[in-house]
């Protein structure tokens, strides 16, 4: 059972940074692909970006390719996204999501762990 906590979200000005953390239960999170996806009131789930087991990888969403970033530290089983020139339309939940294999693929139903989520809301 991988467990998953979103922690880092909050408020922020439009055009300010925030940095989410998500940290894994699982032992072996270097057998585990990690990404985020967040959701807006009314919208679907969309994909941000997400980063293979071995970090090799990593995928960007359309949105937010050159403002978002996502790291990983094994040893702390933890993964960051770091988010920069935040817009209003960034607020959102964001989730961080697992998937027991080394491909990231921005659909949400192949992520099998998921967290609770953590608000992100951007002033304008």
């Amino acid at each position: 059972q991988v467990q998953l906590v979103e922690s880092g979200g909050g408020l922020v000005q439009a055009g300010g940074s925030l940095r989410l953390s998500c940290a894994v239960s699982e032992r072996a999170i270097n057998t585990i692909t990690l990404a985020w996806f967040r959701q807006a009131p009314g919208k679907e789930r969309e994909f941000v970006l997400g980063i293979n087991w071995s970090g090799t990888s990593t995928y960007y969403g359309d949105s937010v390719k050159g403002r978002f970033t996502i790291s990983r530290d094994n040893a702390k089983n933890t993964v960051y996204l770091q988010m920069s020139s935040l817009k209003p339309e960034d607020t959102a939940v964001y989730y961080c999501a697992a998937k027991t294999d080394n491909s990231v693929f921005p659909i949400a139903a192949l992520y099998y762990y998921w967290g609770q989520g953590t608000q992100v809301t951007v002033s304008s």
